[in-house]
């Protein structure tokens, strides 16, 4: 059927190709990209069967063809086509029987297994009717068992049936709990988040696969992707298991290591140009190498739909071109940026303590700790929580006894810690598991007998109750407006914090073939609930990546938890108590004595550097506010209590409503219209709140202030001011005032009194986050040169297509097999930490990317206020360590004075390290928005004047000796089934 012309130019006559396809999909935008190019290289004809001849013609009258596209969707009568390719014998593009197999996600898993292909660890549930009960399964709060392997939240729901795409991802208690819906687009939406749903489906038959923690994407991206020679040969051994010639499938790359997941035969990626131009390609050689062999299937130079095309030129990401403010180097293009930010406002954080002897509690502790009578336990989950609301509500009195003796005021207190444990628990109306935790250990046992033996039973215990500490919706607020970044350059005009954001990495695409970006929240292990730090970073993550939906989602697949770096609180404790009792004698015994030696010139080398001279003379009216604040707080806990005992019985126990969502982004007017505090926070807990620190602020018998209550008298009065003003509290302003005024000195003076304190207590607090931003400073610089080693070796004539799969040679490792499970001991040295790293490589050819072997790196460390003071502590005053001789320091006089006169760190406090090839300074400008219960973010300081700049060496020379070194990090480990949840920190290391 098919000739050649005697100028062997073209064929003499063209190749038919047969579409037989649903219309749906043959009309679908991608089909029409791929089949419009393959027409435009003047050798195919393309018929198309249509949905009448394909659902009503006999096979027989169906369309002669030489190839045949055809593949099953949903409707397609798949064993008619069948019929017709036996009847006429057209080359296949896809075979047609293996689509049979790829309906049933079982037996796609079970031949790519078959086949040596990896997968994620998975399980089949099959049920022969719905809400069948299987002696095999087991469900509990947050895993699944499926013949003894257990699979913890996060984790992933599929159908069995191919066809039904209605995929789920279940999320642990201790991220907020929920269930996310994945299904086929609608609109502009492919997903769904439902916080209600726990519990997983019953009605049909499913398959259960551990969560890969992939950082939020898979290799279908918009930007064209390079995959990596094993990658192209997993593709390839796809293709061959499913005898599909277009084979689409869903690739994940988890630390390191590559899996299919799922196989869906023919499927297009939407808006890829570089897809329709390679399918067209690929289908054009196919076609000639079936049915005219003897021709050449050398691609044109130009490809026919390209011939009008005009040519975009790439310019890099320099400081000088796009706008971009200032006079630098027009060779220099940003490398790295490091931003260190504190979290949004949040909640008072508060805790409880009470020696409990009842034994309802007591046999709580011994039902969770194993029956060990001398073992603690914490409470973290739903039903631990809802076991201990149960026994709580029991035993807290329904009546408020006058008091008596010493002991009936014991019993008082005791029932009022009762109260306020329970009303603790109540708030919200449900249990999302992260921002409540209890531990109970035992104190005093006896012996009793039991049969003949005697056994220890615990018969007192101490209960603590820590809660609070939530990112408030202010919070979530700062976080999305946060303009950090545009400190970090400034494109055009002042654009407002997601534009900016998505105009800078979007732009950066045409400088570098990867962006790398890691958001971490230094986060202490607290029952892994989640922190305001693991919150705000997913707020952040949120804006900056335009991302629709709850947080929780955002937070399990692009924020890893790294706690480690925390540690150096414990480390810095001896320290800090000296700082404090120092401080204590500055503010008690005046400050205007300890400044008469001061040094006026340098006024942040004193001792107590920001002490307001008139401190010891506000103590005695901050703790009289405190005291006046805290009686109108009581008087309205009392109405509210007074209310609750005439219309709520405590025989009747409320429902527990597991629906409630947690963190309202939006003011609640309901509540604050009635008169009731912002937020969950009941008037009960809120005296609670107050007068622990009445208490605590003073003790009148000793006549002793307690200046360490200081900075919470503080953060509990912003916090009623900012989201209570509404209650009209008298001498809230005025408290305010006198308790920042002592806070911005206690504050800074808590983590050393003097300069050298300081830097002493910093190193300690920030030593490894300090070593972390050096490894991620070196090894930009390293891939930087390798890059220019690399380019330098390359030939003149190389070309763009003999480059793109060429790495830097740090970057290139042989890659070792990827058959082994996911759950398989790992090595973690640092060339696997380097492997790590090749992820998202842009294929420069369609990216239009100016320098393909560069990345972008970008690492975004939510973390505390104790760190932020740390670090910059540290940057501020290193050049004073005696290992330095003398150095210079690494901020000019101006800026420490501009710091000394900062005061407060307050919430999204940032530091914003920038790294270019070339070092040179520019100008930066921040904005800040106000909102509705949120204060402002403040713009950044300048700490470096016009004109300076800072080699990556020098900063090396001067914080080296505060950080820890690279050699001494740990080999990481992945918290027991917690496999496929956050990152672990081993992984980021180095990263």
């Amino acid at each position: 059927m098919v000739g050649r012309e005697n100028n062997g130019s073209s064929l003499k006559k063209k190749i038919i190709v047969g579409v037989c396809v649903m219309e749906k999909k043959v009309f679908s935008a991608p089909m029409g990209q791929i089949l419009d190019r393959l027409q435009a290289f003047g050798e195919f004809e393309i018929v198309y069967f249509g949905d009448r001849v394909i659902l009503e013609e006999p096979v027989e009258r169906w369309p002669i063809c030489d190839c045949l596209i055809a593949f099953h969707s949903s409707g397609y009568p798949l064993e008619k086509a069948e019929a017709y390719a036996a009847l006429r014998k057209p080359y296949l593009v896809n075979e047609l029987e293996p689509q049979h197999l790829l309906q049933d996600r079982r037996k796609v898993y079970e031949c790519l297994e078959m086949c040596g292909i990896p997968v994620p660890r998975y399980a089949f549930v099959n049920r022969d009717m719905p809400n069948q009960e299987l002696d095999y399964f087991v469900e509990e709060e947050d895993f699944v068992e499926v013949h003894g392997q257990r699979f913890w939240k996060p984790f992933v729901e599929k159908p069995v049936h191919g066809d039904d795409h209605r995929i789920m991802i279940y999320y642990p208690s201790s991220a907020g709990g929920g269930m996310k819906e994945l299904f086929r687009k609608v609109g502009n939406r492919s997903s769904e988040f439902h916080p209600e749903v726990r519990r997983v489906r019953r009605e049909g038959s499913y398959i259960y696969e551990e969560f890969m923690p992939t950082g939020g994407t898979d290799v279908k991206v918009r930007y064209p992707v390079l995959l990596t020679p094993n990658e192209k040969q997993m593709a390839r051994e796809v293709c061959i298991a499913f005898r599909q010639g277009v084979c689409g499938f869903d690739l994940l790359r988890c630390e390191g290591r590559s899996y299919v997941c799922d196989v869906n035969g023919w499927s297009f990626v939407k808006n890829s140009y570089k897809y329709y131009d390679d399918a067209a390609c690929v289908l054009r050689k196919m076609f000639l190498d079936a049915k005219a062999p003897h021709l050449s299937t050398t691609i044109p130079p130009i490809l026919p739909w390209k011939v009008n095309e005009p040519t975009q030129p790439s310019e890099g990401l320099t400081r000088q071109g796009s706008g971009i403010i200032g006079s630098f180097g027009q060779d220099e293009e940003l490398r790295c940026v490091i931003a260190i930010i504190r979290h949004g406002d949040r909640t008072p954080k508060q805790k409880v303590k009470l020696k409990v002897t009842e034994e309802k509690l007591l046999n709580l502790m011994l039902k969770y700790n194993g029956g060990r009578p001398r073992a603690e336990t914490k409470l973290k989950s739903a039903v631990q929580l809802q076991d201990l609301l149960d026994a709580t509500r029991i035993l807290v009195p329904r009546t408020r006894p006058g008091r008596g003796s010493d002991s009936e005021t014991e019993d008082i207190e005791h029932a009022e810690k009762l109260r306020q444990v329970k009303a603790v628990l109540e708030e919200g109306g449900h249990f999302s598991g992260i921002y409540r935790k209890v531990q109970l250990k035992p104190l005093k046992w006896v012996k009793v007998s039991k049969g003949d033996t005697e056994e220890e039973r615990p018969i007192e215990a101490l209960m603590v109750l820590k809660y609070g500490g939530v990112l408030t919706h202010a919070g979530r607020k700062q976080v999305k407006v946060l303009d950090c970044f545009a400190s970090t350059v400034r494109i055009g005009m002042t654009l407002k914090f997601t534009a900016l954001m998505r105009a800078v990495y979007s732009f950066a695409c045409h400088t570098c073939a990867m962006v790398v970006l890691v958001f971490i929240a230094l986060n202490k292990p607290i029952c892994g609930f989640k922190s305001p730090k693991q919150m705000s970073a997913a707020a952040f993550a949120k804006g900056l990546l335009d991302l629709e939906g709850q947080l929780t989602p955002i937070l399990v697949s692009l924020v890893s938890k790294d706690s480690s770096m925390l540690d150096g609180l414990d480390n810095a404790s001896i320290e800090m108590e000296e700082a404090k009792a120092r401080l204590n004698d500055l503010i008690t015994s005046g400050v205007k004595a300890a400044r008469a030696n001061g040094l006026s010139k340098k006024p942040w080398m004193v001792d107590g550097a920001g002490l307001p001279l008139n401190a010891a003379e506000l103590l005695p009216t901050l703790v009289k506010l405190t005291k006046k604040v805290t009686e109108q707080v009581r008087l309205l806990a009392k109405d509210e209590d007074e209310k609750l005992a005439e219309t709520t019985s405590y025989d009747v126990i409320p429902p527990y409503d597991q629906a409630r969502a947690l963190g309202k982004t939006n003011i609640d007017v309901d509540r604050i219209a009635a008169g009731l505090p912002c937020g969950s926070e009941g008037f009960l807990l809120m005296y609670a709140r107050w007068r622990k620190l009445e208490r605590d602020l003073y003790n009148e018998r000793k006549d002793r202030y307690d200046i360490t209550q200081i900075p919470d008298v503080y953060d509990s009065c912003k916090y009623d001011l900012l989201h209570n003003a509404h209650l009209n509290i008298d001498g809230l302003d005025e408290l305010f005032k006198v308790a920042q005024s002592l806070a911005d000195g206690v504050i800074p003076n808590e983590y050393g009194i003097n300069p050298k304190q300081k830097l002493k207590i910093g190193s300690k607090i920030a030593r490894r986050l300090l070593g972390k931003i050096l490894i991620d400073l070196r090894n930009t610089r390293e891939e930087a040169i390798n890059v220019a080693e690399l380019k330098n070796s390359q030939s003149s004539t190389s070309t763009i297509e003999n480059m793109k799969d060429q790495q830097p040679k740090s970057l290139l490792k042989n890659e070792e097999s990827r058959r082994t499970s996911f759950t398989s001991d790992r090595s973690m040295d640092q060339d696997e930490d380097d492997d790590k790293e090749i992820k998202y490589r842009l294929d420069p050819k369609y990216a239009n990317v100016k320098t393909p072997e560069r990345h972008l790196r970008t690492r975004l460390y939510f973390t505390s206020e104790s760190h932020i003071h740390s670090l910059m502590n540290v940057l501020r005053y290193c050049n004073l360590d005696e290992s330095l001789h003398g150095e210079d320091g690494l901020l000019s006089d101006s800026a420490l004075e501009r710091l000394l006169k900062t005061k407060e760190l307050d919430y999204m406090s940032y530091i914003v390290l920038r790294m270019f090839e070339n070092t040179e300074k520019t100008d930066v400008e921040a904005a800040s928005l106000h909102q509705e219960h949120t204060l402002p973010i403040m713009g950044p300081e300048r700490l470096q004047e016009a004109g300076e700049y800072l080699t990556l060496d020098k900063m090396e020379e001067m914080v080296r000796p505060f950080a820890m070194p690279a050699e001494d990090f740990p080999p990481p480990s992945i918290p027991q089934g917690f496999s496929g949840y956050f990152k672990s920190a081993g992984v980021l290391e180095r990263l």
